[in-house]
């Protein structure tokens, strides 16, 4: 399967949050966010395992209860399950991976 980034559309999830869904696997599935300096994306969990690599940008990172600022090249796992979020230090793009495949992506 090939995906093309720019045949996707960015949806937004929060106020200057926007995430498109890229390849999808069996068993996996890729986004890509996109956040503007300033946003938020709030606590929330799902059962679902992730994994992210930052592209650009800077962001506050929250899982459960550690907090880190994540730079360019700089990568994260997520347990499923498990509250999460992020605060945008500047504006950024990061690339997420999820497991199983997040059925309410599959749509975008």
């Amino acid at each position: 399967m090939f995906v093309k980034d720019a045949s996707k559309p960015l949806l937004s999830v929060a106020p200057g949050v926007g995430r498109k869904t890229l390849a999808v696997g069996a068993n996996t599935l890729m986004t890509k966010f996109v956040l503007e300096a300033g946003s938020e994306l709030p606590m929330h969990k799902h059962p679902n395992e992730q994994i992210g690599f930052l592209v650009s940008g800077r962001l506050i990172l929250t899982i459960g209860e550690e907090a880190c600022e994540v730079a360019p090249g700089d990568s994260w796992a997520v347990p499923g399950d498990v509250p999460h979020g992020a605060k945008v230090v500047e504006t950024a793009e990061a690339i997420e991976v999820f497991y199983p495949v997040r059925q309410d992506y599959l749509c975008g």
